[in-house]
């Protein structure tokens, strides 16, 4: 039974999970409750339930139509505008087939038939004629997402037109119909929500979306001084490095360069699926590269790295968290940090649909090397693949190190820097990042170190004896 359905049979319909009973038809008022969920918090919808939380199924007949009918649908800027791109799943629960949707909230305000959909306890209600709801709409979007920031002595001369071009070549190529092949720069830019306007201090141009992607070098730097993603090999030399990539540059050159660095220093074993030769290198990298450029928290001075060390690969990137912890693939909810990036990744083709790169990691991580990788979300999201092909002890280190061995080194690491961070002490010690976290909190328990300050950057370790 999947865990993440049985969850949301049991929690009930509440501001975060509709049920509707559509059995061989999409539900007419469907495309109002995504709205609604766009606008507000996100949430889940299961097709094929009662209000009561009943699975009475939808005809498996119609399952393909009905999940074809909503691909149509959903990318009909006159249904949903601006467009988002969802996907709907079949399972199965309790004998009977069900469609899931998973909507994460968007940092843009949605209409749905030209109507603006928000969503209460008690359902969706329209509040396109409330000029006041309405507009707390867009205050929320614009401060809760910063890559809405707006720029308004931001002009087209300090983006690419360059970038701004390969888009939409890459976007054509990917689908060949698609609506940018025929706008110009500013009205493509408008149309991806990276031109934006601030309805409570009245003022509008160019996102901070919009100069991350698109913008020169200069403005990028000039607005956020911090921008660095650190690419690095650490194989021979592993206090400092054998090999750096120091990337300040817009998101699209950012990409190749980190991909480019992968493919110099990862291997690419054989790997057939349905009788294909797919590379299971290029398909880790898309996914781990692009969530580290779509899901950052770009307003945190915290550097992104990309790290290949001896054993392992890890990113780490500051991060606007939503829930805490390592990641369960069966329970996890997706949710977009940067929506109007995401988007633009999408229709480019270097992205999938929102959740989608998860499932893909641990799907193709084991094919790789044979372990799961470890995502932990917190202020600093983290992302850890083994890359040895040798199991890992039972004593929970790996590499033949004991417990205890890992500790006291773990404490010699700290009266050294106090500032390492998990993955660093990981990295030197040739364990993973989980084993490191388990001796800490013992450590910890047992009186023999504490964190003083926050828990993730700006804070420091400390040994007490």
């Amino acid at each position: 039974m999947n865990p993440r359905i049985q969850q949301l049979i049991n929690a009930g319909e509440s501001r975060r999970v509709e049920y509707k009973t559509a059995q061989s038809d999409l539900n007419n008022d469907l495309f109002e409750t995504i709205c609604a969920f766009l606008n507000r918090d996100g949430g889940d919808i299961l097709l094929g339930a009662r209000d009561d939380g009943t699975a009475v199924g939808v005809d498996p007949n119609s399952v393909e139509r009905m999940k074809q009918d909503f691909a149509n649908t959903i990318n009909n800027p006159t249904k949903i505008n601006p467009p988002c791109y969802l996907g709907i799943e079949d399972v199965e629960y309790e004998g009977v087939t069900l469609l899931h949707v998973t909507v994460p909230p968007s940092s843009q305000v949605h209409r749905c038939r030209n109507r603006i959909f928000d969503r209460n306890e008690d359902g969706d209600f329209d509040i396109t004629d409330n000029q006041a709801l309405v507009a707390q709409l867009y205050i929320g979007k614009q401060s809760h997402y910063t890559e809405n920031t707006i720029y308004p002595y931001a002009s087209m001369a300090d983006l690419n037109p360059d970038l701004i071009e390969r888009a939409r070549k890459l976007a054509v190529g990917h689908q060949p119909n698609h609506p940018w092949g025929g706008l110009d720069d500013l009205t493509l830019l408008k149309s991806a929500q990276l031109w934006q306007r601030d309805y409570l201090q009245d003022k509008s141009g160019f996102t901070l979306a919009a100069i991350l992607l698109f913008g020169q070098d200069s403005i990028i730097l000039s607005v956020l001084p911090h921008h660095r993603t650190d690419a690095i090999l650490r194989r021979v030399k592993v206090d400092r490095y054998d090999d750096r990539d120091d990337i300040r540059t817009n998101l699209l050159d950012s990409r190749d360069r980190l991909l480019a660095f992968g493919e110099k220093h990862l291997d690419d074993p054989f790997h057939l699926e349905d009788d294909q030769r797919i590379s299971l290198r290029g398909i880790i990298l898309r996914e781990v590269i692009g969530n580290l450029l779509i899901h950052r928290e770009y307003t945190q001075a915290f550097p992104a790295k990309f790290v290949i060390g001896k054993d392992r690969i890890f990113t780490e990137n500051g991060n606007r968290p939503h829930g805490h912890g390592a990641i369960d693939p069966n329970l996890f909810s997706p949710y977009p940090k940067n929506p109007a990036i995401a988007r633009v990744f999408k229709e480019i083709g270097w992205a999938d649909e929102l959740g989608s790169g998860v499932r893909n990691l641990f799907h193709y991580c084991r094919a790789y090397c044979g372990h799961d990788p470890e995502l932990v979300e917190n202020d600093v999201f983290r992302f850890e693949l083994p890359v040895s092909q040798a199991s890992e002890k039972t004593s929970g280190t790996g590499s033949g190190i004991t417990s205890e061995e890992t500790s006291e080194k773990i404490i010699e690491l700290i009266r050294k820097n106090g500032n390492i961070t998990i993955p660093e002490m990981a990295e030197k010690i040739g364990v993973s990042s989980r084993a490191v976290d388990k001796q800490i909190g013992k450590l910890k328990k047992g009186g023999r170190i504490k964190r003083e300050g926050p828990q993730t950057f700006g804070g420091k370790w400390k040994v007490i004896q």
